[in-house]
């Protein structure tokens, strides 16, 4: 039987059921090795936890995704070389996969991406990656190592031959756009996005029916979650980025998601909040209207 960690996400309002019966499990990944500003996005994942027991079970809209099931898994391992962490990422997410249920990672840095796409691409071959963030996350290489949260995009769309589609950056190096280029991503920049307002169709027609979103906090405003490594000014407003998670995964199906980079500090529970809430409004996006 599948143990349940002590601290469940949204315990206040959904109760406890097994594994089997739950459709979102949630996986704790304090993972944290090649943050290069600020540090603390280790603590991220308890943060959310505890911040969830604060929401509420109807969201805005009107949906509770509550109400299909929470299962909390105990974290991830985060101890040793990034491979070797990345290898336990992909076996909790494939163990959830086995159950039928919808992984939703909590981080934790965003290199911990690349474990849930390697069981999703072992599970489903190809989908879509769809990427709100600052940055564009597509160097080869950042400060020696393959496995920092600057170039988990570029596994993706390299290693993986994932389709990318990504929302809110602002902030790149010329590595990264020629990247973009030479792996054929789509893009819709923050300043684009606030000088013309959101695209009818923001992935393309042929972008997979499978996808899944990587949600960097710090593509979010500062003024919406400040609480981050990188809190780069000009990001996107709370509905307008939820609106585009909505428009992108209209007529798909979400595999699973992940909400990475939160770096609380003590006594500014502003962010960790809004970081539940966006966990739980990400939720939302996977059942059918």
């Amino acid at each position: 039987m599948t143990r349940e960690y002590v601290r469940r996400f949204l315990s206040s309002e959904v109760p406890s059921r097994s594994a089997e019966q739950c459709l979102y499990h949630v996986i704790p990944v304090p993972y944290e090795a090649s943050v290069s500003y600020g540090e603390g996005t280790a603590n991220g994942p308890e943060a959310i936890l505890n911040a969830s027991d604060q929401l509420e079970l109807i969201l805005s809209d009107g949906r509770a995704p509550g109400e299909r099931g929470i299962f909390t898994h105990v974290p991830v391992e985060c101890d040793g070389e990034p491979e070797t962490v990345m290898e336990r990422i992909q076996a909790a997410t494939a163990r959830v996969l086995d159950m039928g249920g919808l992984p939703v990672l909590l981080g934790g840095e965003h290199s911990l991406t690349y474990g849930a796409l390697k069981a999703l691409k072992e599970r489903f071959g190809r989908f879509g990656v769809i990427q709100f963030d600052a940055h564009a996350d597509l160097r080869d290489s950042y400060e020696g190592s393959r496995w920092s949260h600057a170039c988990v995009m570029r596994r993706a769309v390299d290693d993986l031959a994932l389709p990318l589609v990504q929302f809110g950056n602002r902030i790149f190096c010329r590595e990264e756009l020629q990247a973009r280029r030479q792996f054929g991503v789509s893009s819709w920049d923050a300043p684009f996005l606030m000088q013309n307002g959101l695209p009818e169709q923001p992935v393309p027609a042929d972008f997979p029916e499978n996808v899944f979103i990587t949600f960097d906090v710090d593509g979010l405003d500062p003024s919406v979650i400040e609480e981050t490594g990188t809190p780069v000014p000009g990001g996107l407003g709370w509905y307008q980025a939820l609106k585009l998670a909505e428009k992108a995964v209209e007529g798909r199906r979400l595999l699973g998601f992940d909400v990475v980079e939160l770096a609380p500090r003590s006594g500014k529970i502003a962010s960790d909040f809004a970081a539940a809430l966006l966990v739980y409004s990400l939720m939302g996006l996977a059942l059918k209207d």
